[in-house]
């Protein structure tokens, strides 16, 4: 499996749908944030690993805090199933209406938790992702 860029967009998101462990495998491989998307019936999963990067790679307090008020604000908006993970180095998301959307979140998972959180802010704009957060990052 290719590294994926960071930022990394949507459309570059793998597919993991019955392949889970070989994607996970090849991040951890990598030395990168694993980030991948799920089938699940109608609905997508989302979910993205910063273990597979290697113990060098941190998660910044603010990052954590930015990620997991996305996931609050989706789960309250219904566009995730109440049972997500919110970290603070593993976050998944059941339940998610569309493969876009999966895809638009798991890259703005993936670019946060290599510390830009704009496309986290872009993605979720009203779960208070601010330039503060961004700028702690």
């Amino acid at each position: 499996m290719k590294q994926l860029p960071i930022p990394c967009p949507g459309h570059l998101i793998p597919d993991a749908t019955d392949r889970f462990d070989a994607a996970y495998r090849a991040a951890m491989g990598q030395g990168a944030v694993f980030v991948g998307i799920e089938r699940e019936g109608e609905r997508w999963t989302v979910k993205a690993d910063a273990l597979t990067a290697g113990p060098g790679h941190v998660v910044d307090d603010a990052v954590n805090v930015a990620i997991r008020a996305a996931i609050v604000r989706l789960v309250h908006k219904r566009e995730a199933g109440s049972d997500a993970f919110a970290g603070p180095v593993y976050f998944m998301l059941h339940g998610v209406p569309s493969e876009a959307r999966a895809r638009e979140l798991a890259a703005a998972f993936h670019a946060a938790l290599y510390g830009d959180l704009g496309p986290l802010r872009r993605a979720v704009p009203d779960a208070g992702v601010d330039q503060d957060a961004e700028a702690a990052g």
